[in-house]
C-alpha cells in the first residue's frame, strides 16, 4: 500500500494544496450550506454498477474533490460502517442503504410524480396532470395549472372518463386486447362536446393508433375550447401505471402544432418520472 493512498487506519494526512482549495470553494458558499456533508454525498454518488470499488485516487478524480478532502469523506464513510476498504480500494457496504431508505419506502406515486409535473408546466407555460385508471375513469394525481382552461375546477383526486380524455386514452391503449374488447363492448361515452368521439369502432382505432404512436392527441372531445397531449408513464418492469399531460386552450394554427411543441418536453418528463420509480416495486397513487 502506498503512503498517499492508505486510509484504512484513519490516517488524514496532510494536502496544503487541498486544504487551501477547500477553503477556496468554501469561501462562496452560504452561510446555510454543510460543505461538510457535501463532500461525503459527492464521494457516495461516484460508486455505481460500473465503479463498484475505488482507490482514494479514484474517487478524488471522479468526484471532483481534493484527495484531502476525499481521504476524510471516505474515512468517516469506514469508521461509520458505510464504507469498507480492502486494501487500495473502498466500496460501499449494504448498510448505505439504510440512509433514507425508509422514506423513499413509503413515498407515494404521487410524491414522485408531483414535482415533475410541476417543472413539466413551468418549461412549457402550460398546465399540466398526471393521473391512473380506476375503471374507466382517469384519476388526478397531480396537478399544475398555470390558469383554468376548463370550466370544471381539475384538482387531486377529480374523475373524467377515460375514452374522452388524452390521459385515459393512453393508459386504455396500455391494457391487454381482450380488456379493450370488452371495455369497447360495454362503454357508453357520454358526448360531452359536438367534437367527442362516440362512435366506438373509430375509439378502438383510435386507441389502437395510440399505442403504436405512443401518445395521445385529444382535441375538444371532453370540453370545447381544450386541447390536450398525453404520454405514458411505467414502472420498472415496464408496464404502464400512469400518464401525464399538457393541456391547453384552442389557439390559431392547427392541433398538431401542440405535437411539435409539447411533445418532446412531454417524453422528456414521463422518461424523469420513469428513471425515479426504478428503484421501486409497487406504488399506491
Amino acid at each position: 500500500m502506498r503512503a498517499g493512498d492508505g486510509v484504512s487506519h484513519g490516517v488524514e494526512g496532510t494536502a496544503a494544496s487541498g486544504r487551501d482549495a477547500d477553503a477556496d470553494v468554501d469561501a462562496v458558499r452560504a452561510p446555510e450550506t454543510i460543505r461538510a456533508l457535501e463532500r461525503g454525498l459527492s464521494v457516495i454518488r461516484v460508486f455505481d454498477a460500473d465503479h463498484p470499488s475505488l482507490t482514494l485516487s479514484e474517487a478524488a478524480a471522479l468526484s471532483g474533490m481534493p484527495r484531502a478532502g476525499a481521504r476524510r469523506a471516505l474515512n468517516t464513510l469506514v469508521e461509520l460502517g458505510y464504507a469498507e476498504q480492502v486494501g487500495r480500494e473502498f466500496s460501499l457496504r449494504p448498510r448505505i442503504l439504510e440512509l433514507g431508505f425508509e422514506q423513499l419506502a413509503d413515498l407515494t406515486l404521487a410524491e414522485v410524480v408531483d414535482p415533475h409535473v410541476q417543472e413539466l408546466s413551468e418549461r412549457v407555460g402550460e398546465s399540466a396532470s398526471a393521473s391512473v385508471l380506476d375503471g374507466g375513469e382517469i384519476v388526478y394525481i397531480a396537478r399544475a395549472a398555470t390558469r383554468s382552461v376548463m370550466r370544471v375546477h381539475i384538482r387531486t383526486g377529480t374523475r373524467f372518463p377515460a375514452e374522452s380524455t388524452s390521459m385515459g386514452r393512453v393508459l386504455l391503449a396500455a391494457r391487454s386486447d381482450d380488456w379493450l374488447d370488452g371495455f369497447i363492448a360495454s362503454v357508453r361515452v357520454e358526448r360531452r362536446s359536438s367534437f367527442t368521439t362516440t362512435d366506438t369502432a373509430r375509439l378502438r382505432a383510435i386507441l389502437e393508433q395510440t399505442r403504436e404512436q405512443g401518445y395521445a392527441h385529444v382535441d375538444q372531445e371532453l370540453e370545447e375550447g381544450v386541447r390536450s397531449l398525453a404520454v405514458p408513464v411505467h414502472d420498472r418492469d415496464g408496464a404502464v401505471i400512469a400518464a401525464v399531460n399538457v393541456a391547453t386552450a384552442v389557439a390559431p394554427g392547427s392541433p398538431s402544432d401542440l405535437v411539435r411543441r409539447v411533445l418532446p418536453e412531454l417524453r422528456r418528463t414521463a422518461a424523469a418520472i420513469d428513471a425515479d420509480l426504478r428503484p421501486f416495486g409497487h406504488m399506491e397513487p
